[in-house]
């Protein structure tokens, strides 16, 4: 058996992990803001940071990547990373200039595969640097939120939040710096394939035969 069957694969166990994070945002809006839950809605997004690790692992080690995942694991991890960071930001729990550079690096990156996808480019892979200051990030703020909770250690946490917060920002940064000549050559790709697609079209097949003379 080949491996184009699990590419094509919708029911997958890392699949319903993305789904179930991007159900849980309203879950983390609720309590932080709702029920003013400051530990419960710290605990949830560590937990569903933690999950971003968890679907790679089955995906890679039971060989269940599929091309929706591709698409919905990064897609989960954006939304919860913007939610999560700015909901953060209006409570006031984490430093309003490190979110703000957390968040600046997300729209470059949504503007960026925008116009790419625009200008006809082949979609780009998530790189292992952006996966890491995303897994990071989605310590780090929770523990900046759990530091102003009633929690019994939450004068120790705040410290600890910054051992995550500053690798992760600079991973961050590395990866948007690393998908310069990623972009390029994923529109060099793209604009080549539909050149090779429309050349097909034109000619009926590879032969130059029209498909009409059959």
């Amino acid at each position: 058996m080949g491996s184009d069957p699990a590419s094509k694969a919708i029911l997958t166990v890392p699949n319903a992990l993305s789904v179930v994070r991007l159900c849980c945002i309203p879950v983390f809006v609720y309590l932080l803001f709702g029920a003013e839950n400051r530990a419960g809605a710290a605990w949830l997004l560590a937990v569903l940071g933690m999950t971003d690790f968890v679907d790679g692992y089955i995906a890679r080690r039971f060989d269940q990547v599929s091309e929706l995942g591709k698409v919905l694991d990064p897609v989960a991890d954006r939304l919860l990373l913007v939610v999560g960071v700015s909901s953060i930001l209006v409570d006031g729990s984490a430093p309003l200039w490190f979110g703000l550079l957390v968040l600046a690096r997300e729209a470059l990156v949504a503007v960026a595969g925008i116009l790419l996808a625009a200008l006809g480019a082949r979609r780009i892979d998530v790189t292992w640097w952006g996966k890491a200051g995303t897994f990071a990030m989605m310590f780090a703020f929770p523990l900046w939120l759990a530091g102003e909770s009633t929690l019994s250690y939450a004068p120790f946490v705040d410290a600890l939040a910054w051992v995550f917060a500053l690798p992760g920002l600079v991973l961050s940064y590395v990866a948007l710096a690393l998908y310069v000549p990623l972009g390029l050559r994923a529109l060099h790709e793209g604009r080549a394939q539909r050149a090779a697609r429309a050349a097909l079209t034109r000619t009926g097949s590879p032969s130059g035969r029209g498909l009409s003379q059959e």
